[in-house]
C-alpha cells in the first residue's frame, strides 16, 4: 500500500462520501499540505460530541500533514443556517455571536493542535462586501435551483415562509472558500447543498474546486435524533468527568461501534477486536467504559478519567448529590420511554401534572445535573437523577 493509499484509507474511516476521490488522490500526490477547511457557527455558547465528528477529522488531516482552518461563521451565525429547518431561524446578535466564538476557540483545542490550525472569522472579508457586491454574489445562483433544496422545497410547499436573506447563507459558505482558497471542505450529510455551493463558486472564480467529504451525523443518547443540547441527549465537551462517563455508558448498546468509529482515535483493528469480545460474550457495558476513558482523557486528562467512575452521577444542579438521595421506582406500563413531566409527578417531586409543568418553565428542572425542557423523554430500564426546583431530588429508575 502506498503513502496515498494510506492517507486515503484514514480519510475514508467515518465518512458518508467524498466528491470527488480521484480528485483529492491527485491533489495528495502533488506533496503541498492541503487547505482544509470547516465551518461552525457560534449558535450556542458549547460544543457537544455530535460537532466532535468533524473535528477528529480535521485532526486527522493534521497528522498527515495538512493545514487545517477552523472557521467561526460569526458572519453567517447572524443570518442563521436554514438546513433542515421548518421555520426561518431568529438571527443571533453580534454579541451573542461573539460570546459564543470565544468559547468555541478555547474548546476546539482540545482536539485540534494549534500549530497546525488557522483559526478565521468570516467576516473578515463578508464584512467588507458592499451592497452591489452582495447583488453580485447573490446573481450567481437561481431561485428555481434553491428551491430544489429539501428543506426550501418543502417549505415552499408547505406555505411556510421564506426570507430572502436565508436564500443568501448557502451563498456565503460557498463564497467562504473562494476566500479561503480551500483545498477541502468537510461537513455533515446535511450540509451537502452548501457544501457544493462552494465548489460551484470556486469554479466561477476560477479555482480549482474544493474536495467535499461529508460525514455522518451522530445520533444522540436516546439512539435516534441527532445529539442537539436543544433535545437533551447530548454529551457536551466541557460536561464534568462524572458526568461524561455516566452519559457514555447510557448510549444504546446498538449505537457503542458507531461512537467508537466516529469518535475514537483508536486504529479500527482496536476497535474491531473489541467488537470480536464482545460477541464473544464480554458486557457492552466494559466496551463503553474503553470509550468513555479515552474521551475523558482527552477533555479532562488521565487523573480525571481514572476516578470519573467515582463521581458518575454524584452531581446535581446545586453541586454534589445530597447525601442519602431517595430512590424512587415508577412503572413505564409498557411505554419504552416517559416525558420527564410525568416521570416528575410519578415520582413524588410535584404535586401534580400542572406543578410540572410550572417547574419545566420555570427551567427549575435537572436531569443528571442538566436543565431540561418540556419536551425531554426518558427511557424505561434506566435510572436518572432527577431534581424539580432547589429541594426536590431524587434518583428515578424507570422499570
Amino acid at each position: 500500500m502506498t503513502a496515498i493509499d494510506e492517507a486515503l484509507a484514514i480519510i475514508r474511516r467515518g465518512t458518508e462520501e467524498i466528491i470527488e476521490e480521484d480528485a483529492l488522490a491527485e491533489k495528495l500526490k502533488r506533496g503541498k499540505p492541503l487547505r482544509i477547511k470547516a465551518g461552525f457557527d457560534p449558535t450556542a455558547p458549547d460544543l457537544h460530541f455530535g460537532h466532535t465528528v468533524l473535528l477528529n477529522k480535521m485532526r486527522q488531516f493534521q497528522e498527515l500533514g495538512h493545514q487545517v482552518i477552523f472557521l467561526i461563521g460569526d458572519f453567517t451565525g447572524m443570518i442563521g443556517d436554514p438546513t433542515g429547518k421548518s421555520a426561518t431561524r431568529p438571527p443571533l446578535t453580534e454579541e451573542e455571536v461573539a460570546r459564543n466564538a470565544e468559547t468555541y476557540k478555547e474548546q476546539v483545542f482540545k482536539i485540534l493542535d494549534p500549530e497546525k490550525t488557522e483559526v478565521r472569522f468570516n467576516s473578515e472579508w463578508m464584512g467588507k462586501m458592499s451592497a452591489a457586491d452582495m447583488i453580485k454574489l447573490a446573481g450567481q445562483y437561481t431561485v428555481a435551483r434553491m428551491l430544489e433544496r429539501d428543506d426550501f422545497d418543502k417549505r415552499f410547499k408547505g406555505n411556510q415562509p421564506i426570507s430572502i436573506h436565508e436564500f443568501l447563507y448557502p451563498l456565503v459558505q460557498g463564497y467562504d472558500s473562494v476566500a479561503l482558497e480551500a483545498d477541502v471542505e468537510l461537513g455533515g450529510t446535511d450540509q451537502k447543498f452548501n457544501l457544493l455551493m462552494g465548489r460551484l463558486l470556486q469554479q466561477r472564480h476560477g479555482q480549482e474546486p474544493q474536495t467535499i467529504i461529508t460525514l455522518p451525523i451522530l445520533e444522540g443518547l436516546d439512539g435516534v435524533q441527532k445529539m442537539s443540547k436543544s433535545l437533551g441527549n447530548y454529551i457536551g465537551v466541557n460536561d464534568l468527568p462524572g458526568e461524561m462517563y455516566s452519559k457514555i455508558l447510557s448510549v444504546p448498546d446498538t449505537l457503542i461501534w458507531r461512537y467508537f468509529e466516529l469518535l475514537s482515535a483508536k486504529h479500527m483493528d482496536e476497535i474491531n477486536a473489541l467488537k470480536r469480545d464482545v460477541e464473544a460474550g464480554l458486557n457492552p457495558q466494559e466496551a463503553k467504559k474503553v470509550l468513555a476513558k479515552e474521551l475523558i482523557t482527552r477533555f479532562h486528562g488521565e487523573e480525571a478519567a481514572a476516578t470519573a467512575h467515582k463521581s458518575a452521577g454524584n452531581v446535581t444542579a446545586l453541586g454534589e448529590i445530597p447525601e442519602n438521595l431517595p430512590e424512587v421506582e415508577v412503572d413505564a406500563e409498557g411505554q419504552t420511554e416517559l416525558p420527564v413531566a410525568t416521570v416528575m409527578r410519578l415520582a413524588g417531586l410535584v404535586k401534580n401534572g400542572a406543578a410540572a409543568k410550572d417547574v419545566l418553565k420555570r427551567g427549575a428542572c435537572y436531569v443528571d445535573g442538566q436543565p431540561v425542557e418540556g419536551s425531554r423523554m426518558l427511557a424505561a430500564g434506566k435510572s436518572y437523577v432527577v431534581q424539580a426546583g432547589k429541594k426536590k431530588i431524587a434518583r428515578v429508575k424507570i422499570s
